[in-house]
Formats: C-alpha cells, structure tokens, sequence
C-alpha cells in the first residue's frame, strides 16, 4: 500500500453518516482522519461528533457509552459530556471538571447526510455545505425526488483513493468515453475556481453538428472543497447526486454516492418507484466505474496532460491547493 503524495489532512467538510444511521440515543463508532471518533444525537434530536475517548481516564465512548438527554454518558465511571464536548456532570462529585474538554467537530446536516468540519488547525468552517436543491437555484425541492436512502447510495469503505481525484473528474471530459461508454464528449461551459466553493458545468451533445443552442442535456457541478460535490443533471434523466471522499487514515477513504431520482408526474409515494430504483441504479453503476479505477490509480504529479486537458486540470490543481495544511485559505 502507497502513500499518496498529497496529505491526507485536507481542510473542509466530510461526510461521515447519513442521518438516518444516527439515530435518537444512538452511539456510531467510526474512524476518519486517524482518529477514532464517536457520533451521536441528543434526545433533542441534534447530532454530535466526538473523538472516541474519555478525557477521564481514556475509556472509548463509542463501547458502552450512552445518551440521556442532551449529554453524552462515558461507560466507564459515568462523566457526562455535552455537546461542545465539555464535562457538566461528574456523579460522585459535586462540581464538574472545567478544565478538561473532548475534541468536537462541527457539525452540519444537509442532504440527507452528516457533515463534519476538519482542519488540522483547528479553524472554524469558512464556506458551506450546498444545500442540493436550493443551490441550483430551479425552485426543485426535495419533494420533486423520490426519497435515496438507503436504497439509491453506495458506500464503500477503506479504499486506496484521495478525495482530489473525485474534483479532478470533473474536468476530465475524455474519460466519458472510456469509462462510461458513451457515445459524446462534454463541452465545458464554466470553470470557476475563484473560491473555496468551485463550480463547473458541461453539456452534452448526442450527435455531432448539433447547435450549440440545441443540446440535448448538461451536468452543473458545485464543489465544496474538497470532500463535498454536489450536481444537477438536466436533459435526461432528472436526477441529483452527491459523491463524497472522506479520508480514513493516510492511505484510505470511504466513498459514498447519493442519488436524488426526479418524480414521475403524480407519483407522491413515500418510497422510491421502481422505475427510481432502476434510474438511481444505472447512475450508481457508472460512479462506481470511477471509483474501481480511482481506488488504483497513482496520483501523477505533474501529469502528461494533452492540449485539450490542460486548462481544465491545471485550473483544478490550483484551487485544491489553499485546502491542504501548508497552504492558506482564499478569502
């Protein structure tokens, strides 16, 4: 297993669950970043994320720890945690230990998924997660899709890949062909790389000498960082995807894909059609024919990019450069 030469470590938001994993009272182990970490929801209903261990005497909250109330319980002697990971309770004590804190994530729930904010650094979060809907600006809500968890995602977990090469796909228009068998080659019509949140679209012309004004379909792509993407697919079939690369440990990250099929006219069912199932499934095939080639794939630095590469990959190189530990943010 091979190290990849960018840093594990980047700045931004990562998905860590989908909400519906993190249930009220629920304890979720997990394990990103090399850290061990813990998620749970308050009777409140709001989600946190802990790193795993008990600042008391190192008991791993995520075996035997439990939820009352607003505050996470430590199995071990008791402690009670809050939110903010800082003790309120110690239950044979009087006062509790102010001095000593848990790591907390910022957390953000948004389409469908849990968020976290890391940075080695320890910043506050300086842009947003996309909301997938109100981004777009098209007036679709949630409720023109039909519903995707959990039967339209994918999740696969520890595979030899960095969250860059999800962002370097989206301006490599050579690979539609290969990878996905289709019979086009997108046109890029934006490439902006101006801040922290990227944006790219293409469209997608069926035959050739095909008016520019008379294309057939298009992608719209807002990158959010480097861990969170979220796009609209118009033309075809209506649908809205959010892949999300979230580093594991220094060689391995969980991939996760999910899939917003648009709603057959009349179609209110609480559950996605079969006809959505098999739409969102297609859609899955093909990302998942990405991620067998990222999972082995060599970074290649600096790569031999043809003429018609170029701009598109150097462009995206640039602005990843600001998420990773040695380089400041753009403003």
């Amino acid at each position: 297993m091979a190290k990849p030469p960018l840093s594990m470590e980047p700045t931004g938001w990562f998905q860590v669950a989908w909400c519906a994993e993190i249930t009220v009272g629920a304890v979720h182990r997990m394990k990103y970043f090399g850290r061990e970490m813990v998620a749970w929801r308050s009777a409140s209903g709001r989600v946190a994320v802990f790193d795993a261990y008990c600042e008391h005497l190192g008991a791993h909250l995520g075996y035997g720890g439990h939820v009352e109330g607003e505050n996470l319980v430590c199995p071990f002697h008791g402690w009670e945690w809050n939110r903010e990971g800082r003790n309120v309770c110690i239950p044979y004590e009087s006062h509790p230990n102010k001095g000593r804190r848990i790591r907390s994530y910022p957390v953000l729930e948004r389409n469908e998924a849990v968020w976290i904010w890391y940075d080695i650094d320890g910043r506050a979060p300086y842009f947003d997660v996309p909301d997938i809907f109100a981004a777009f600006g098209d007036g679709k809500t949630a409720a023109d899709y039909y519903p995707p968890v959990p039967a339209a995602t994918l999740f696969r977990e520890g595979q030899e890949l960095h969250p860059q090469y999800v962002m370097e796909n989206g301006v490599d228009f050579a690979h539609f062909k290969f990878v996905h068998k289709t019979p086009f080659v997108p046109e890029f019509t934006r490439h902006d790389f101006s801040g922290p949140v990227s944006y790219v679209d293409f469209t997608i012309a069926f035959d050739e000498g095909v008016a520019e004004d008379e294309v057939n379909s298009g992608v719209e792509s807002i990158n959010a960082g480097l861990g969170c993407s979220v796009t609209k697919s118009w033309g075809m079939v209506d649908n809205r995807t959010m892949p999300a690369v979230t580093p594991v440990d220094e060689f391995t990250s969980d991939v996760r894909f999910t899939v917003w099929i648009g709603r057959k006219p009349g179609d209110d069912s609480p559950e996605i059609s079969r006809y959505g199932k098999t739409m969102a499934d297609f859609v899955i095939e093909q990302f998942a024919a990405d991620v067998h080639i990222w999972s082995h794939q060599r970074y290649s630095d600096p790569p031999a990019l043809s003429r018609k590469e170029f701009q598109g990959f150097t462009a995206l190189r640039a602005w990843a450069r600001q998420f990773y530990p040695d380089a400041a943010p753009i403003s």
